[in-house]
């Protein structure tokens, strides 16, 4: 099949020319997003391949019907930046990535946790600077405090057993409970009093319309004062506002995050000449217990080979007429 390949970087297309080899599809790399303005480059292709910041709103999909495109190929776990009733009217088929590495993105959310905690990233620069001071370094044991988990998912399981390894008291809320993950010693409480109990909270959950903000101002209130929020799921998971007001009024301890809800203006581009124009991410770099990366939670060599290898056999699936084992249809 003939694939245009959206929003890439040279590492999709290092991995995705490298597995296509078993395949035999023509890759066409487009550095630019797909959305309304770009969409008119499909023509000819039989399907799309995009990640997380494209936009497949309604117009975008209907012109990519009238294109010739047939499917929709995501390279991402995440699926709320397509319009799946529409791509379901128009009889385009959606597939994604699953859990490309559930472990990649739940050992990045413990990079954050850490770092934040004992503070490694500004002893880093205090010993690069000859200051072997270790005034304000202060972090505390992760060993029996209370971890709290958002989703209980692949991401979120692979999360619990490395919390359960430090010997942290594991506590998740996900409304569809999971048996291999309380078979490991984890257990599920009201989302009331998961926020009133947990220490760590790190969110491994996908977004939908029923979440959208569920960390917000009423949710501050209710976590314990000085308590560490991670988020390596989706941006708009968290209130980046009322977060800031959080952390203004020393509720929220720390914050560790690898997404952002504005991210598409910001994430996987060199911006370092130019001025920041978002005044919400802008205030997240003056706090001192604040952590952003830019969405590398997925970015490892075992993540990108299965990412590659996931999208390119679901095209192949459907260029054979096969079964879609990862295809995603409106609720």
């Amino acid at each position: 099949m003939r694939v245009a390949v959206f929003s890439s970087k040279s590492y999709d297309r290092q991995y995705f020319d490298s597995i296509n080899q078993s395949f035999g599809h023509e890759l066409v790399f487009f550095d630019g997003q797909l959305n309304q303005d770009t969409v008119k480059l499909t023509e000819g292709f039989d399907a799309v391949c995009v990640f997380v910041n494209d936009h497949l709103d309604a117009e975008v999909i209907k012109a990519l019907k009238q294109h010739g495109v047939s499917l929709i190929a995501l390279r991402c776990a995440g699926f709320n930046n397509v319009d799946l009733d529409v791509a379901a009217q128009e009889g385009i088929k959606v597939v994604r990535v699953p859990a490309y590495s559930p472990e990649a993105v739940a050992e990045h959310a413990v990079a954050l946790i850490l770092a934040l905690n004992r503070k490694t990233h500004k002893a880093y620069n205090r010993v690069r600077e000859n200051n072997f001071s270790l005034e304000n370094l202060t972090g505390f044991n992760l060993y029996k405090k209370t971890v709290g988990i958002v989703g209980t998912g692949g991401i979120g399981r692979a999360f619990a057993r490395i919390m359960l390894g430090f010997g942290a008291n594991v506590i998740a809320f996900d409304p569809y409970p999971n048996e291999e993950y309380l078979q490991m010693g984890g257990s599920y409480v009201s989302f009331d009093e998961f926020l009133a109990q947990s220490d760590v909270i790190s969110l491994h959950c996908p977004l939908v319309a029923e979440n959208h903000h569920l960390i917000d101002v009423e949710a501050f209130k209710k976590m314990k004062k000085g308590a560490m929020l991670i988020n390596t799921s989706r941006g708009a998971l968290i209130n980046t506002k009322d977060a800031i007001e959080a952390l203004k009024k020393r509720q929220l301890g720390y914050l560790g995050i690898d997404v952002y809800e504005q991210e598409e203006h910001l994430f996987f581009q060199d911006l370092s000449g130019q001025i920041i124009e978002d005044d919400d991410i802008a205030r997240l770099m003056t706090f001192p217990n604040v952590l952003i990366t830019a969405h590398q939670g997925f970015f490892t060599h075992e993540a990108l080979e299965e990412i590659a290898h996931t999208t390119l056999e679901s095209i192949e699936d459907f260029e054979q007429g096969n079964a879609l084992k990862h295809e995603v249809r409106p609720v």
